[in-house]
């Protein structure tokens, strides 16, 4: 089942997708009101079973759609975790995932615009594979780390490189320079998301292309070496990393611009696009 977050009549909701269409969740069980919440409340099963016997409330272009969670207790993501993108970025491969933390505010849904700063040229396009915690967890087994996670979906790492190289977090944490979405996938629909395939198109040119499989530290070693650190909870959001073609690697530099369009496409999940406008 395909679940999204999204602003309908002026009102934030979710729902699941049906035919061409949007089921509207939001109510349908009580006290299920955002997509956070029913995956706190172990539910989607129950509303994906209402979703499949419900006639579409919404079309998908009468929504604006919001990050695929809107208000996670925390974004983390993993860096340089494919080998060839740690290749190109002269990075050697660590023992352990290295991670940053996005905020809120950074981060948009799918066909939002993504905001090139006013403080630099140097924006930079990272698609990734994201997962959502689906429950509470702490120094969870690896062999058992696959079982915390509600499902997965597309993400925009928007980079602005040359803050990036004063201070990690400021160049990934621009306004407006990341998105998520439009849809999370269960993971019960993708048992084994090393088998998933990703690229990156700018204005329609595939930038980056790679297998899941490609990963340095694995999805299940993720999960376990970050909740050891950090209690993971419901609605967590973990992007796990962009494989190589990114535009500072390139000669020349390859860079976002307004007027652009970025997208992000994983097999088995969909396509994640954002317009990139110029920045306040």
């Amino acid at each position: 089942m395909k679940f999204a977050s999204y602003i309908k009549n002026g009102t934030a909701t979710f729902g699941a997708l049906s035919g061409e269409g949007l089921v509207t969740l939001a109510a349908r069980l009580p006290g299920i009101e955002t997509l956070r919440g029913a995956i706190e409340a172990n539910r989607l099963a129950e509303l994906g079973a209402i979703a499949r016997e419900t006639t579409p409330d919404v079309s998908l272009v009468e929504v604006t759609f919001l990050p695929i969670i809107p208000e996670p207790s925390k974004t983390l993501c993993v860096g340089a975790n494919y080998r060839d993108h740690a290749a190109e970025a002269g990075k050697t491969e660590k023992a352990w995932p290295g991670y940053f933390i996005r905020v809120d505010d950074t981060i948009v849904g799918h066909d939002m615009p993504l905001e090139a700063p006013q403080a630099s040229e140097q924006f930079d396009f990272e698609g990734e594979l994201a997962l959502v915690i689906g429950k509470p967890g702490r120094h969870i087994l690896e062999s058992e780390a696959l079982s915390y996670v509600a499902g997965y979906t597309c993400f925009m790492d928007g980079s602005v490189r040359d803050y990036q190289k004063r201070c990690i977090s400021a160049g990934k944490n621009f306004q407006a320079s990341g998105s998520s979405g439009p849809f999370l996938v269960t993971a019960d629909e993708i048992p084994d998301p090393s088998t998933l395939s990703l690229s990156t198109f700018l204005n329609g040119e595939r930038v980056q292309h790679s297998g899941l499989d490609m990963l340095i530290h694995s999805i299940p070693k993720t999960i376990a070496y970050l909740s050891t650190i950090i209690q993971l909870r419901p609605g967590d959001v973990i992007a796990t990393g962009t494989p190589a073609g990114v535009g500072h690697a390139r000669q020349p530099p390859l860079w976002m611009k307004p007027g652009d369009r970025i997208s992000v496409e994983i097999s088995e999940i969909g396509r994640l696009s954002n317009p990139i406008i110029a920045g306040a």
